[in-house]
């Protein structure tokens, strides 16, 4: 039967798509078993402009998905007679703001998983290893002061009030083909696309620009497809303003507690949902940060740009007491800061020469150390097995005992460690025997105080034990230090990196010790004491601030630029806090909150108010790590029990990211490092399979 020309009961009916570049909607008649790339077929024949469309892909906004497997039809979709689709670009203009708190505009893909656009970027800037990295939101001061349980309450309570459904500005993950997770509720604003300072980019892939931070044109670069552009982009981000604009540096958080920077992990995207699906739009702004310190062969030949957004990176974490230091550390970063800005002007040392200093050799020992590498002994370490012995403080610390340290003859030789009353009693047998494989070593030094203590953490049945040893001097401490660093790698006194090391750390002390008289005259610099030290060291030395910089500087005052960018990072990983992201958590059959502090190689449980760690698991005991998405609890399965927990300061799906990410991390090798697996990255942070 006809009628007005229109078949009646073919099963057909109309669906409505939104052609966003034209700003015109289009009523297709469709059956429920056509695919998605006939609709688009059947759409760009409708339209017939000769418009290159090989870019533009469907999006649900309704369900918050897009349509890309163009070989599945409607029905599979579940697309019916009410869905509004949006033909839209893939490739958007996405405003991203580096390490180093400049901003850039890019064309990103987001309709790829966010892991995925990253790779992609990361290629175009030309930066080796982009699995380090990710996209995370803008941190609100409402996102510091409220745990991400409670934003969600009051987010459901309103939305509830919302009539036609959910609000529009939201940052959930809509349930779709993955799962219905949710690691962010941070405010975000739409920005017109013609607004001053948005930068509109031609076609994917095209031009990049560079922009200033308060949203002015700076310069434009040449296109980054190819070797040429992506090599200038490269060369680019190896440098950066000495420093940013206030407007970018006034929208930093500054974390005031544990809980503040445990809070600051809400802000990561979901590596495996598009950009598009957690609420991001076109100009919108998107930090890219280095979220795994996991950092393998930084290469000064081919890092340029790397080493330096990892050193920006270093730099804001500490003028932001994201990470604590001591005022000796923090004037030593400032001095090597403050090399950084006098070098980058001057002529630089080919770094393409091979030579490998003693900073290069630090960088390759934790390479090493990352990997898990040993270094094979020679006949003449077989034949002999060093041995340290001294008389050292000792205390092994007691939850709620004020008990202190006491003096003990210790002996240390292959991976052991032994302790007596005294050095005549050592031909007994000792009060303990402690095995230091797999052990966990912080330092504990303040040079001011003369105290130079070491941190162990010992692998238990229950756990792991603490352990607190307190060295007289420098030299003792640097060679007991270097010990128990190869323990923790089980590497013994023996391994060949030993001298090295020992010497590494006497360095490390000895550019934290004033020099006599600086080499600068203050007066010929404009030195600003809150560029170069953190809110609460400037306040601590106001009025001696510039000097101290000077006296400082004075020890690093011969190193190359890429050399201070590199030992600026090594003494940011030498800090105790280093590298441990925190999830204010509550575990199952528990009524108090507990830290979860994750590492690159390790989980700790952790208090709250003072950081202490209650329990250590490494990575190489745990079996699993599965994810409850109904009641949003994640479980740890280790060889000796399971933990449960849930956490209330990010969703758990930021948790199990971070762990898969580390074990995903770890696995890289030599042989491996040029193939990135994104299947088994995806596969380890997903959460289902």
């Amino acid at each position: 039967m006809m009628a007005d020309g229109k078949v009646i009961g073919d099963g057909s009916w109309e669906l409505h798509v939104h052609v966003t570049d034209l700003q015109v909607e289009r009523i297709l008649r469709v059956k429920s078993d056509l695919h998605i790339g006939g609709v688009m077929l059947r759409l760009v024949e409708e339209l017939d402009i000769a418009i290159d469309w090989s870019d533009h892909a469907l999006w649900w906004p309704k369900k918050n998905m897009w349509l890309t497997h163009t070989r599945s039809t409607l029905d599979q979709y579940g697309v019916g007679a009410a869905a509004q689709l949006h033909f839209t670009p893939m490739h958007k203009t996405l405003r991203v703001q580096m390490p180093d708190l400049r901003y850039l505009d890019f064309r990103v893909d987001f309709s790829t998983k966010t892991f995925n656009s990253v790779v992609s970027l990361c290629k175009e800037m030309g930066i080796r290893y982009p699995e380090e990295l990710s996209f995370c939101k803008p941190l609100s001061s409402d996102d510091l002061k409220q745990n991400y349980t409670e934003k969600q309450m009051k987010k459901k309570s309103s939305a509830a009030t919302v009539k036609n459904g959910t609000p529009a500005d939201t940052n959930s993950f809509i349930a779709n083909r993955s799962h219905n997770s949710t690691n962010g509720s941070l405010d975000r604003s739409h920005h017109n696309p013609h607004s001053p300072g948005r930068t509109p980019i031609s076609s994917p892939g095209g031009t990049w620009r560079h922009t200033t931070n308060n949203g002015s044109l700076n310069n434009t670069l040449d296109s980054v497809d190819g070797s040429g552009g992506a090599a200038d982009l490269s060369t680019t981000l190896a440098t950066s303003p000495l420093h940013p604009s206030e407007e970018a540096r006034a929208k930093l958080k500054r974390p005031k507690s544990l809980l503040e920077k445990a809070r600051m992990n809400v802000a990561w995207l979901d590596s495996s949902l598009s950009i598009m699906e957690q609420g991001v739009r076109e100009f919108d702004t998107l930090l890219l940060r280095f979220k795994f310190f996991s950092f393998y062969d930084l290469n000064p030949k081919y890092d340029g740009a790397r080493i330096n957004l990892i050193y920006e990176q270093a730099k804001w974490a500490i003028l932001n007491e994201e990470i604590d230091c001591t005022e000796e550390e923090m004037l030593m970063f400032a001095a090597l800061q403050l090399q950084v800005n006098l070098q980058i002007n001057q002529p630089q040392p080919d770094t393409s020469a091979g030579t490998e200093d003693d900073i290069d050799r630090a960088l390759s020992e934790l390479q090493m150390s990352l990997e898990g590498s040993h270094v094979s002994s020679s006949p003449a370490d077989i034949m002999h097995i060093p041995e340290l012995a001294d008389y050292l403080k000792f205390m092994k610390p007691r939850r709620f005992t004020l008990k202190g340290l006491k003096q003990y003859y210790f002996t240390y030789k292959d991976l052991t460690l032994r302790y007596y009353k005294s050095q005549e009693a050592a031909s007994d047998d000792p009060i303990e025997i402690i095995n230091l494989r797999g052990c966990e070593v912080t330092p504990d030094v303040n040079l001011s105080q003369q105290r130079y203590g070491i941190k162990l953490e010992v692998p238990a049945t229950d756990g792991m034990t603490d352990y607190i040893l307190r060295c007289s001097s420098e030299d003792q401490y640097a060679r007991w230090m270097a010990a128990m660093r190869l323990a923790s790698k089980g590497r013994s006194l023996a391994d060949s990196s030993y001298d090295s090391e020992v010497k590494s750390i006497l360095a490390f002390l000895s550019m934290q010790h004033p020099a006599p008289a600086p080499v600068l005259n203050p007066e010929s610099l404009d030195i600003q004491p809150e560029h170069y030290l953190s809110p609460r060291y400037t306040r601590r030395i106001r009025g001696k601030a510039v000097q101290r910089i000077l006296e400082a500087h004075a020890n690093v005052k011969d190193l190359p630029l890429v050399d201070a960018k590199l030992q600026f990072i090594r003494a940011w990983q030498a800090l105790p806090e280093y590298g441990i992201a925190l999830f204010l958590v509550k575990h199952m059959g528990h009524k108090r909150e507990e830290l979860l502090g994750v590492a690159f190689n390790r989980i700790m449980r952790m208090e709250p108010g003072s950081g202490d760690h209650i329990k250590t698991w490494r990575y190489n005991t745990m079996k699993a790590w599965n994810v409850n998405w109904e009641t949003r609890h994640m479980m740890i399965q280790f060889e000796e029990e399971n933990v449960v927990f849930s956490c209330l300061t990010a969703d758990c799906k930021v948790v199990h990211e971070f762990i898969g990410g580390y074990i995903f991390l770890s696995m890289r090798t030599k042989d491996a490092n040029q193939n990135l697996n994104e299947e088994l990255f995806h596969k380890l942070t997903g959460g289902w399979v």
